[in-house]
């Protein structure tokens, strides 16, 4: 196609060329914000099973000691601690959204970046805007394939959170256009990630191997690997394989806007694609109905929930955190489903959470947007009463979001830093851009 010409060097280009000076401070808000919160599910997601066997099995590999581990001070291969630590980030699919490209690129994004920071001093002002290229360059890339890519069944937190990450990585390590190029191809390649994995750990693992594969295709592009330069456009390279839409224009257009603005957090520990049924049965709860009156329970969602979240019967912790109907009992129990322990077996097991779970029934409509929901009750009485809420729209109020996220955050992180290494490490954050990225991470230790 004509106008797909030079396309993957054009979004490569404006992606590296993005300089802080030309920043409003909304965007430094909002990539500070990004880093508390992924540097909080990290530490918290650390004690996962699956992160837990990741780093197991790299210390027992051993490795050169180049980069930590985030929340020890044990060091591996900077491959290794991309790994490890991207395994983390996702293990309790607590971590923010983008639906620029379905998916959580930082979960991918700072873990690699992290790696590379800490084996090579880099300052947390390099770092900065190496997030924030990859970050762009991630939902650029998300636009031209989607919404075919992740209907095909494609996790693009991984398939497409990696060419971020390696546009990143590279800017990060100075390879000039050419070497970055090629190494967003060769990440290209290594590609990867399916939707049906959903409720297993294969999941967070998604985002631990595109991390690693962005580091390791940033490091062989540096050392002289190259790889085709038109890999986003060209016959049989990763749009026109990965997905049955090809939508340069879309990824072209509005060359000024940054996708950043549209970064979406998670309060509720559970698949993104349940947020707004969660929401609009907690408005429900707040009109003081009791789960005793309900008789049954409507959840209206877009379509594309039912191959992200709609598992009708889950039986383990992991499965729950992808079940609209369980997610909906558990709000209208009035249940804290931002506790990492309430997705369990045990709970899923409680009378009263099978009851409503069984009293539910998910309802798919075509053309709404991907994150409205509407929740309808039929009372016992015969009355229904409802609420619509779409979570997919940013919030606005950035000092209200900050504050909502340092809760989060100290609720993560003090159980395992102290309160007070909890503060020193939200501290380092909010003085990130002034500080070589090694003090951050010193700050990362559990207690």
């Amino acid at each position: 196609m004509d106008d797909a010409s030079g396309l993957t060097t054009i979004l490569v280009r404006r992606a590296l060329g993005l300089q802080r000076a030309d920043l409003h401070e909304d965007i430094a808000t909002l990539v500070q914000q990004s880093l508390l919160d992924t540097l909080g599910v990290t530490l918290a997601g650390a004690f996962d099973e699956v992160a837990k066997r990741q780093r197991d099995d790299a210390l027992s590999e051993g490795g050169r000691g180049a980069a930590r581990i985030i929340g020890s001070a044990q060091r591996l291969s900077l491959r290794q601690a991309a790994l490890v630590n991207g395994t983390a980030a996702h293990a309790l699919d607590f971590d923010d959204v983008n639906l620029a490209i379905n998916g959580h690129p930082s979960a991918v994004l700072w873990p690699a970046l992290l790696a590379i920071a800490d084996a090579h001093d880099c300052s947390g002002a390099e770092t900065f805007m190496a997030f924030l290229s990859g970050y762009e360059f991630a939902c650029r890339v998300g636009l031209v394939v989607e919404p075919g890519h992740y209907d095909r069944g494609y996790h693009a937190t991984a398939s497409v959170g990696v060419l971020g990450a390696a546009l990143g990585c590279a800017r990060l390590l100075r390879l000039d256009e050419v070497r970055t190029l090629h190494a967003v191809g060769i990440a290209a390649t290594m590609a990867s990630g399916l939707k049906a994995m959903f409720g297993t750990p294969c999941k967070p693992l998604h985002a631990g191997l595109a991390a690693r594969n962005a580091v390791e295709a940033t490091l062989w592009a540096q050392k002289g690997l190259t790889s085709r330069p038109d890999i986003l456009e060209c016959d049989r390279g990763f749009a026109k394989t990965l997905s049955p839409d090809f939508r340069p224009q879309d990824a072209l257009a509005d060359p000024d806007r940054l996708w950043i603005r549209e970064n979406l957090f998670k309060y509720h520990a559970a698949c993104y694609g349940t947020h707004s049924a969660i929401e609009a049965a907690l408005a429900l709860k707040r009109r003081g109905l009791q789960d005793n009156e309900i008789e049954q329970v409507r959840i209206r969602v877009e379509k594309v929930a039912d191959t992200t979240c709609n598992i009708a019967d889950p039986r383990t912790g992991a499965q729950a955190k992808f079940s609209l109907r369980v997610a909906v009992a558990m709000a209208l129990l009035g249940l804290d489903t931002g506790d990492l322990n309430l997705y369990s077996a045990e709970t899923l097991a409680r009378p009263d959470v099978q009851r409503l779970r069984q009293a539910s029934a998910v309802e798919l409509v075509d053309g709404w947007s991907a994150m409205d929901s509407a929740v309808i009750l039929r009372l016992r009485d015969g009355s229904e009463v409802g609420e619509r809420v779409d979570t997919g729209v940013p919030c606005a109020n950035l000092t209200w979001q900050g504050e909502r996220l340092a809760g989060k955050f100290t609720r993560l992180t003090a159980p395992l830093l102290g309160q007070a290494g909890s503060q020193r490490l939200f501290r380092a954050v909010a003085n990130f851009e002034q500080e070589p990225v090694r003090r951050l991470l010193d700050q990362c230790q559990f207690a």
